[in-house]
């Protein structure tokens, strides 16, 4: 008794110098702490080869929190509460600008939202968080099944240019040393397949290259029409801060699933499904100049079938890239089916830069790849184009400099459950995937050609290539299937 009668006589001292309205809750603090045996349990971090869910998706209880609906109101709502929800993420995330509101929280139920004037994109220029998944009186979440899309169509061509269909802007700072905010994405779907233009999904022309009518589409076209390139998340410019981005799926992009630079802080990326992009999925490169300002943890998500730039397959097509100025951990992700590399690491710095380049720290470890043209690309020492390596072999065959952690790069067995979540009719057109027919006309001594010669421009010819697919659009439906597809490894089910 005598110890507790101490105790709260210098509480009651504490509390006369403290203002009122800070009392009560040091008070219920302090009662709290009292109360605990000493015995209690401390609460248990999650363990460094899991996503730290739990702790990242609370939602900040101090923070500003707007509510967007498909059955919102576009005037007379300020998005403040259920009853008010606006129609429009753009809206809000104007408002927030407007009001400088760092930290806000926009909360986003099932539907389709194209931004603006259904521009067919949402452009943020805050530090916010964008949590989509909610039904749509926001007294459920689950982003699975109440799905939170941007997924525009051939009516958004002309409207949206070439912005990433999430795109980042305005929140560079070159004096930043330090992170100046934190974005967070989280569970948006992300689809450019029904904007993109393919040829039919009729398997009896060679020329469209798809292996079976199951297909939605046939190959993407990439001349005629001009196909229209969007990354699925981009930043115009650096982003002085932290970015998060997990729980979403980013598919069919024709420009990069994400594409970001960082100016400083952690940009966490997990939980993901990133497939069917052209050029690559993820691509975030570092901005500053020594190199130390930005770490990236990329863990947790399954990147398939990244398409190179064009159908001649001559260039690009990565799941991840490893890009300067920037450390990062690639961890417990599954690469299936990329159509390049499942990873790259060959942009490297050189001449007086070579002191930076010694301090970046890239590692690989504890990942599943399956049927990628390569699993690891790095430079050729010999002055070639490209080693290639499986992922058997990252361990051996790549120095203790480029990969400090390069353990446990496994390959899938063909028998590997994961592999059913897929499109099997796409699983199987990858992994026989092939030039159907390549052929060259040129004569030297066309008319044309001869005219060329004479006003001193090179001569000309064409070639044809078909090949049996090319960045097909993959199923919106059927993507989803992906998330929990290996417990442990790739995207798991929020």
């Amino acid at each position: 008794m005598k110890t507790k009668s101490i105790i709260f006589l210098i509480l009651a001292a504490m509390l006369s110098a403290m203002p009122a309205s800070a009392q009560f809750g040091r008070i219920v603090g302090s009662l709290e702490q009292l109360g605990k045996k000493k015995d209690e349990p401390k609460t248990q971090q999650a363990p460094a080869n899991q996503p730290s869910q739990q702790k990242s998706q609370q939602t900040n209880q101090a923070a500003k929190i707007y509510y967007v609906s498909v059955n919102g109101k576009s005037r007379g709502a300020d998005g403040l509460s259920v009853e008010t929800a606006k129609k429009d993420i753009q809206a809000v995330l104007n408002i927030i600008k407007e009001n400088n509101e760092s930290g806000a929280v926009i909360r986003v139920s099932e539907g389709n939202f194209l931004g603006a004037a259904n521009a067919g994109y949402i452009e943020i220029s805050s530090w916010v968080t964008i949590e989509g998944g909610w039904n749509t009186d926001f007294t459920e979440r689950n982003p699975l099944k109440y799905i939170t899309r941007i997924q525009p169509t051939q009516d958004q061509l002309g409207t949206n240019g070439a912005k990433g269909l999430i795109h980042i802007s305005g929140l560079d700072d070159a004096m930043a040393k330090k992170p100046k905010g934190t974005i967070i994405i989280d569970g948006i779907m992300i689809d450019q397949g029904l904007e993109a233009f393919y040829m039919p999904n009729d398997p009896t022309d060679e020329r469209n290259g798809c292996p079976s009518a199951a297909f939605e589409t046939g190959r993407m076209v990439d001349a005629i029409p001009p196909q229209v390139e969007h990354p699925g998340i981009r930043s115009m410019g650096w982003i002085a801060g932290n970015v998060i981005i997990r729980n979403c799926l980013i598919a069919n992009c024709t420009y990069f699933g994400i594409q970001i630079n960082t100016r400083c802080g952690e940009v966490e990326i997990y939980n993901n499904v990133i497939l069917s992009n052209r050029y690559g999925g993820v691509r975030i490169a570092g901005g500053d100049k020594n190199g130390e300002a930005s770490h990236i943890n990329f863990h947790h998500n399954t990147v398939a079938f990244s398409w190179c730039r064009d159908k001649y397959m001559e260039d690009m097509g990565y799941g991840y890239e490893f890009m300067t100025l920037v450390n990062a951990d690639v961890h417990h992700n599954m690469f299936i089916g990329n159509n390049y590399a499942a990873v790259a690491r060959t942009h490297v710095l050189s001449g007086p830069d070579r002191v930076i380049e010694a301090k970046r720290v890239t590692n690989l470890y504890d990942n599943y790849y399956y049927i990628n043209a390569a699993d690891l690309q790095l430079p050729s020492a010999g002055g070639g184009k490209w080693t290639n390596i499986q992922c058997t072999d990252i361990e051996d065959m790549v120095d203790e400099k480029t990969l400090p952690r390069a353990e446990n790069n496994l390959r899938m067995a063909d028998n590997d459950a994961a592999l059913d979540a897929f499109d099997q009719d796409y699983l199987a057109g990858v992994a026989n995937l092939k030039v159907i027919s390549s052929s060259q006309s040129f004569n030297r001594n066309s008319a044309s050609n001869q005219f060329r010669a004479a006003t001193g421009q090179n001569m000309q010819g064409s070639e044809t290539r078909r090949v049996s697919m090319y960045g097909n659009r993959y199923n919106f439906d059927k993507a989803l299937k992906l998330f929990g597809a290996k417990s442990g490894y790739g995207a798991q089910r929020p």
